[in-house]
């Protein structure tokens, strides 16, 4: 099976998104990744709506909302309705007068495949009950909130029960953080099948990295 690749939006040139846009959607990357902070789930603000209007209006390729903000549920309504392809929301983030079970369903009676994140200090224990809800899990491999960081180690025993438990409920595994083409072969045979990709993707050659993706 190839490695689905989500770019990571938050990492490209946004003087030339459109470009970097029509560039990878050429290659067949699977999903563009969009980060949405609110410079309070995460000490950062990423991209907000105009963005994905953007490559909504300009793409045909899906487009992966990963909403790292508090009170996710009050923005669900939105990212559907421009276009959001997956959603996901993270275990860890506040949800006031609702919980993360009601806001996973809202995604999916909106049509959308509802998504877990879960931060590198999560446990799999804590979101188990939460994973036959899910048709998307993102597995945090660095701290979230800023682009660049190092794929932190101590998460692969974490991704391999992961990769079994994709297994058991059928929902795509995804790994976000430190990810090259290097680890994508590292991950695969333990049941991760997409991976978001920032600097080691958009400081390079795109054709060239998915290449190297390609012969895992």
């Amino acid at each position: 099976m190839m490695p689905k690749i989500h770019p990571s939006i938050l990492c490209a040139d946004h003087g030339n998104l459109l470009a970097e846009v029509t560039k990878l959607e050429k290659l067949g990357v699977a999903y563009f990744h969009i980060d949405v902070m609110d410079g309070n789930f995460v000490p950062n603000f990423g991209c907000g709506t105009e963005i994905v209007k953007m490559i909504r209006r300009n793409s045909n390729v899906p487009l992966d909302v990963h909403l790292m903000v508090q009170n996710p549920q009050n923005h669900i309504k939105q990212f559907c309705e421009l276009g959001a392809d997956i959603i996901t929301i993270h275990h860890e983030a506040e949800f006031l007068n609702t919980n993360i079970m009601q806001t996973l369903a809202a995604i999916r009676k909106k049509g959308v495949v509802p998504g877990i994140a879960i931060n590198p200090a999560t446990t799999v224990d804590e979101v188990r009950h939460l994973l036959p809800l899910c048709g998307h899990v993102l597995a945090m491999t660095v701290v979230p909130g800023f682009g660049g960081q190092t794929f932190m180690e101590n998460t692969v025993e974490k991704l391999r029960e992961l990769g079994e438990l994709a297994q058991e409920h059928g929902f795509s595994l995804c790994v976000d953080g430190g990810v090259d083409a290097k680890r994508v072969g590292e991950l695969m045979p333990i049941g991760v099948t997409n991976f978001v990709m920032g600097n080691a993707l958009f400081k390079n050659d795109y054709a060239e990295v998915f290449g190297q993706c390609a012969r895992f």
